[in-house]
């Protein structure tokens, strides 16, 4: 049964929800402008009886608050170190962590910064730095919503509906996490990543001793995947790059049918 919650931290009231289940913690760490009710089909699920699964909204989306100071927060470090503050006020001091596009820099952070981090999985997020951005993403129309500070009603369709994919229709709930997001964290985050302050995502996997699942779909719009396979990994989980054939930038929502039996046997096999 779900459990939620919010923990008071430095980067603000932080909001989380918990699947109950009884093994091993799996931290997940949701995208640019969305929620943590994205991670439904995974928490909602067998995989959520047999992990404790927590999704949280990071700070500035969802149902947590805004940063009360925006320049601590609004960047990947910044979210990943809202992301261990969480984990220290929930006392877990051990998790793998699940990224999905902005939250899988987080998460990469927080493989080589948070000495709990046992293993990492990322999903549409390129492990790159300053210099790889031209390589690392995909031209792409509406990319400047990426850093976009504010959003009309229509900006955050296109904005939802661009990682959906044009077959997947969005549910009200998403645009509104759009609409909700603290558009200040967009350019702040860009301002960060232009200023080298954030790690450089390359160095980490080429370096990172833990397990680094990288999954990324077929259809993938804002990725890269040639550039997925070119980077250099110490500890790549199956020893390859996974490209799950159709799906697009969210294969966890699109096909939890065929994206939760690999998450699977991945945290079995990193937790084992």
């Amino acid at each position: 049964m779900l459990k939620t919650g919010f923990c008071e931290t430095n980067h603000g009231r932080i909001a989380w929800v918990d699947s109950g289940g009884v093994g091993p913690v799996v931290l997940f760490i949701h995208g640019n402008s969305s929620c943590k009710e994205m991670f439904g089909r995974q928490l909602v699920s067998e995989l959520g009886l047999n992990y404790r699964m927590i999704a949280f909204d990071l700070p500035g989306h969802g149902a947590s608050s805004d940063a009360p100071d925006p320049a601590l927060t609004y960047s990947i470090h910044g979210f990943a170190d809202a992301a261990m503050a969480l984990l220290e006020a929930l006392k877990i001091d051990k998790a793998v962590v699940v990224g999905w596009s902005l939250g899988g820099h987080a998460a990469l952070e927080m493989l080589a910064r948070w000495p709990g981090a046992t293993a990492a999985w990322i999903t549409g997020t390129p492990p790159a730095g300053g210099a790889d951005m031209g390589e690392a993403f995909l031209p792409y129309e509406h990319m400047g919503l990426t850093f976009q500070e504010t959003f009309t009603e229509e900006e955050a369709r296109i904005q939802v509906q661009g990682g959906l994919g044009e077959h997947v229709t969005p549910l009200p709930w998403m645009i509104e996490a759009a609409r909700r997001a603290d558009g200040r964290f967009r350019p702040l985050m860009l301002q960060s990543a232009i200023e080298g302050r954030d790690l450089d995502g390359r160095q980490i996997a080429a370096t990172a001793r833990q397990p680094l699942a990288v999954v990324s779909g077929s259809a993938e719009p804002f990725v890269s995947n040639a550039f997925l396979k070119s980077v250099t990994y110490n500890n790549l989980w199956d020893g390859k790059v996974h490209i799950l054939e159709g799906l697009g930038h969210m294969p966890f929502w699109e096909d939890a049918g065929v994206v939760n039996p690999l998450l699977g046997r991945f945290l079995d096999e990193v937790t084992g």
